[in-house]
């Protein structure tokens, strides 16, 4: 019998704005190999009460800018995560931000970002669960910049370097019973091969479906 907790992927494989789930899927699979299944789906309906509840944690990999979820799902979602699921949102996972509940639960709301670069990150929170263990590390990223509302209190846990001084790249808080983690980095399949960003997911999603 698998013992391992489940974890839902949710991205787009058919029509991605920017960022396809295909390739992704396979690496964030082998990320949680040992500690998760991941069952992988651009089925938005997913997130509707009856069919996210069965799931530890639900990891968001979407490509929604033009906000495609419907109230239901925002409902679902929402009432998942304040009962006590786990949330970790990648990258672009952020459009759900199109849903003004979400942005909310989310705690910022994405702006804009300068090109692809190198980027230097930074840990900020060095005893959370998420980043413990982690010490800085570079990757080529989109430094995405972000927008934080005053609703959530969020612990900002890395940051990147840019031209204006250091930007947040990745942060984690409780709504409701659950837990949320968000991490900038993650705009292709490259993205993932970086080892310490892998522990970074791996943590996250250990912290988010409560494993500590």
């Amino acid at each position: 019998m698998d013992h391992r907790k489940k974890a839902l992927l949710l991205g787009d494989y058919t029509h991605p704005d920017w960022h396809p789930l295909q390739g992704v899927d396979a690496e964030i699979s082998r990320i949680f190999h040992d500690t998760m299944t991941v069952q992988c789906s651009e089925n938005r309906n997913m997130l509707l009460q009856e069919n996210i509840t069965g799931f530890d944690v639900c990891i968001c990999y979407m490509d929604d800018w033009k906000g495609k979820v419907s109230p239901q799902q925002t409902a679902g979602l929402l009432s998942y995560v304040s009962n006590g699921g786990g949330l970790v949102i990648i990258h672009n996972g952020i459009s759900l931000q199109n849903r003004y509940e979400l942005k909310q639960m989310i705690g910022a709301k994405f702006l804009h970002h300068p090109p692809y670069a190198p980027l230097e990150f930074t840990v900020t929170e060095e005893s959370h669960p998420v980043t413990e263990g982690i010490s800085g590390f570079t990757m080529e990223e989109e430094p995405y910049q972000f927008e934080f509302g005053s609703f959530a209190e969020t612990k900002v846990l890395l940051e990147y370097q840019s031209e204006e001084g250091p930007k947040p790249a990745a942060w984690a808080h409780r709504y409701g019973v659950g837990r949320i983690v968000y991490l900038m980095p993650g705009h292709h399949v490259p993205s993932f091969a970086h080892e310490t960003y892998r522990q970074l997911i791996l943590q996250a999603g250990k912290w988010a479906a409560r494993y500590v």
